[in-house]
């Protein structure tokens, strides 16, 4: 049986998702064939807008609809901490625990050798400028307590540790393989106030 061009194109655009293989894809695309027009044009709206309304903050490098993101420019934020983390999602995930008030620094990415992704490929060197301000006096390695991210929160602990700011990690609470963003607010809780030296 042929499938029309139309599903084919949508289940192969589905299966380029991260997470999403063809068995999914087939039935997301069924089910919008069967579901209301308002709703394929409200998906198609709002994947559209997604990068037309959408900017990275030149600070943390958050994703957000105004540069300075609205953390950044949040006065009552505490401004002499930074949070660094492996991808936005985490910063939404930390925030959702609701337990931590300072600010992010985002690196879209860990460094992963066997993916070929070294401290160039991410936004690293972006964080001295922010911590040689003076203003910093914690940096907060929450990378993913997995091989890469312990092998990219030791290079930034490295990195940094001549600026003579203190450094933490968070606390194990994130089980070790896990991503920030499936940790439940309890978890991340624990893990932030637990922090130790690192």
């Amino acid at each position: 049986m042929k499938i029309p061009k139309a599903v084919q194109n949508l289940i192969e655009a589905f299966e380029r998702l991260p997470g999403i293989g063809p068995k999914t894809a087939a039935r997301l695309t069924y089910y919008l064939l069967h579901a209301p027009p308002e709703l394929s044009q409200k998906l198609a709206q709002a994947a559209f807008e997604l990068k037309k309304k959408t900017v990275l903050c030149q600070s943390c490098k958050n994703i957000a609809e105004t540069d300075p993101c609205d953390i950044c420019q949040d006065d009552r934020r505490d401004h002499s901490a930074i949070c660094i983390v492996e991808e936005p999602l985490d910063v939404w995930a930390i925030e959702k625990a609701g337990v931590y008030r300072g600010l992010y620094h985002v690196l879209h990415g860990r460094i992963a050798p066997l993916e070929n992704l070294g401290p160039d490929d991410i936004f690293i060197r972006q964080l001295l400028p922010r911590i040689r301000n003076g203003k910093v006096k914690e940096v907060i390695l929450a990378t993913n307590p997995d091989m890469e991210g312990e092998a990219t929160a030791l290079y930034i602990q490295r990195l940094i540790q001549p600026l003579g700011v203190k450094i933490t990690r968070i606390a194990q609470g994130i089980p070790q393989g896990g991503d920030l963003e499936y940790a439940d607010e309890i978890t991340l809780r624990q893990a932030l106030e637990g922090r130790r030296e690192y």
